[in-house]
């Protein structure tokens, strides 16, 4: 069944609403925060151990700077600011002090390797936090150290079948499927079916939240805040 009001859904802002601020940033968080229901920020270790909030692998697109993020000391990165902003890359737990304590927060580890310690920074938070990563291994981390912690597959690609069983024994609350796979026939129910939330990405225009909705998803990762039909979202109930 489609859902007819944009409220039901819950609003994902990408990288903390990437299209309208500074990707990843603590800037992005505090002004996304009023519009969204919830955030969601890519997290990856640097060379000094700390958990950064940065999408990129590479520092190229994001900074000044060149070379990978992971051979990159924190005293370096503390000091580099993203794209044409003044807003620098924040530690993950800058990001979720950041965070309104009734913002929920989806953690997305870039790296397997990362997920013990996204864990550990993410555990005095006050936010609902989900863990999501496109590597199975990283789920199985949090499953086997905090079986409680809200854990959603990202998937690229392939059929309902396969994402949900892989999801549903990994012990998922949720999916996280691109936009094209959300909408294929019967992908959604297959999920609802097997107990697993859908959240889509990424919205990048109205267009796109209008082809989600009509699929029944329960959550839209977008760009932008003001995509829902009906809404420019000035604020969270």
């Amino acid at each position: 069944m489609s859902r007819t009001d944009p409220d039901d859904v819950t609003l994902i802002g990408h990288r903390a609403c990437a299209g309208q601020y500074p990707e990843n940033t603590v800037g992005a968080i505090e002004r996304a925060s009023p519009h969204v229901d919830a955030v969601e920020i890519d997290v990856r270790r640097c060379a000094s151990g700390e958990v950064v909030v940065v999408h990129d692998a590479d520092l190229g697109r994001l900074t000044d700077a060149a070379g990978p993020v992971a051979d990159a000391d924190w005293d370096e990165l503390r000091d580099l600011t993203v794209l044409d902003s003044a807003a620098p890359i924040p530690r993950l737990d800058e990001a979720l002090d950041a965070a309104p304590d009734d913002l929920a927060v989806n953690v997305e580890i870039k790296e397997p390797a990362v997920a013990s310690d996204a864990l550990d920074a993410a555990r005095g938070a006050a936010n609902d936090v989900l863990f999501s990563s496109f590597h199975p291994e990283a789920m199985a981390t949090l499953r086997n150290r905090a079986p409680e912690a809200a854990r959603a597959l990202l998937v690229a690609d392939g059929d309902a079948e396969r994402a949900v069983g892989a999801a549903t024994d990994l012990d998922c609350v949720a999916l996280h499927p691109p936009i094209d796979l959300a909408t294929e026939p019967g992908f959604v129910a297959a999920a609802h079916e097997a107990g697993l939330r859908v959240n889509a990405w990424t919205a990048a225009d109205r267009d796109d939240a209008e082809r989600l909705l009509a699929a029944g998803v329960d959550g839209i990762v977008a760009d932008r805040w003001d995509l829902l039909p009906g809404t420019e979202r000035s604020s969270r109930d």
